[in-house]
């Protein structure tokens, strides 16, 4: 089922906890410590995928989460790290970031990756923390936690051509007699109710045509499907207004749709236009093409008159489409980039606070080295000399 709008939660997997161990082997005196790192934790990555049209993927499943890295051992030995784990996205994904409503990434060229949560460092083993006053440390870190975000994706399809029209106009039949797609096709409104995309053929060129639910007044501020469906057709290179030529006053048709499109922007009304004068197989969308077509080359809009339903004119509006796509060239296709990350994650800085007579010391990395202290050690007093070199790189100073 078609989804253009989804919101995920995902996790970058923990990094493993380094581990406390010490070399006890025969004929090997005062072996010292050996305990590993632990292992780093997964990143979750996007990917464009050119095989999906839909976000369909996400409906169901909301949470995503990378795998954590596993823990250090003896004998020096590092923790596994965490497999990545890979989300597929169709091309025309944007990613926003719903804490601060950023967007973040616009995915458009198949094989494009970011990565969207890192996972965490593997925490330290005991033999990181030897030194020549500390022989025998009995600490170690636990792993760091995995990136956590909360996204929306959406989808804005990527193709040449939108058709735009009030409800019943035909667009349907018109894009099925373009294209070889079988949209579902009714004598009722709002028989549309998500896009559909064909490829149109010329020669040896194609093009993807995309038909976009019927709109009605008011749609740009969300009436009927409104603005749910308007965005796919800010990619597009050409607009072609399908018209039904046999209304009693297609005219107002036309002014509706005109509103709509300047009162939504992102610039669609700059877009260069088409009008598809449909179902002049009936008798009255006949007699209203002249005062149609007059109308609009007075302002200097093309028109072809059409019916989807029996092919009449449907060759030429092709050709039009063509031409007036082959005027605005598609950009092209940039290679896939370099993966890159797209939260920049820093250290945390060291918070000190004063309560009463005391201080309270937080930070990321000074509690994962806390939770890693072997409490139960006779040297426990020794073990917490060192706080103050561990608490230097992160920043924090020394207050008397």
């Amino acid at each position: 089922m078609f989804l253009d709008r989804a919101r995920v939660l995902i996790r970058g997997g923990d990094g493993g906890k380094g581990v406390i161990s010490f070399r006890r082997e025969a004929h090997v005196p005062r072996g010292g410590p050996d305990g590993g790192d632990g292992g780093r934790g997964g990143d979750v990555i996007l990917r464009v995928e050119d095989q999906l049209a839909s976000l369909g993927d996400y409906r169901n499943r909301q949470t995503h989460a990378a795998t954590s890295g596993g823990a250090g051992g003896g004998s020096n030995k590092s923790g596994k790290a965490g497999g990545d784990l890979t989300l597929k996205v169709p091309p025309g994904t944007t990613v926003k970031d719903i804490a601060t409503g950023e967007v973040v990434a616009d995915l458009v060229t198949p094989g494009q990756e970011i990565i969207v949560a890192r996972g965490g460092k593997g925490g330290r083993g005991n033999a990181r923390f030897a030194s020549s006053t500390r022989r025998v440390p009995r600490i170690a870190e636990d792993g760091q936690p995995g990136e956590q975000h909360e996204l929306e994706l959406e989808l804005r399809l990527i193709a040449d051509v939108g058709l735009a029209g009030l409800p019943n106009a035909g667009k349907s039949s018109l894009l099925a007699a373009l294209t070889r797609a079988r949209p579902k096709i009714a004598d009722y409104p709002f028989t549309t109710l998500t896009p559909n995309l064909g490829v149109a053929r010329l020669d040896d060129r194609e093009l993807v045509i995309a038909d976009i639910p019927g709109l009605i007044e008011g749609a740009s501020k969300g009436a009927g499907l409104g603005e749910e469906f308007l965005r796919h057709v800010e990619r597009t290179r050409l607009i072609v207004h399908v018209v039904d030529a046999a209304l009693p006053d297609p005219l107002a048709a036309i002014a509706t749709i005109d509103a709509e499109i300047a009162a939504y922007g992102h610039a669609l009304d700059a877009l260069p236009e088409l009008f598809a004068l449909n179902k002049i197989d009936l008798a009255e969308a006949r007699d209203s093409v002249p005062r149609i077509v007059e109308a609009l080359e007075a302002e200097g809009r093309e028109s072809v008159a059409v019916s989807a339903a029996t092919g009449e004119g449907v060759d030429r509006l092709n050709k039009r489409i063509f031409a007036l796509c082959a005027a605005r060239p598609k950009p092209e296709a940039a290679a896939p980039a370099e993966r890159r990350i797209v939260f920049a994650g820093g250290a945390r800085d060291v918070r000190v606070s004063r309560e009463g007579v005391a201080y309270r010391v937080r930070g990321d990395r000074l509690e994962r080295l806390a939770t890693g202290i072997d409490w139960e050690s006779p040297e426990l007093e020794l073990e917490w000399t060192d706080a103050p070199q561990q608490l230097a790189a992160p920043g924090a100073k020394k207050k008397r």
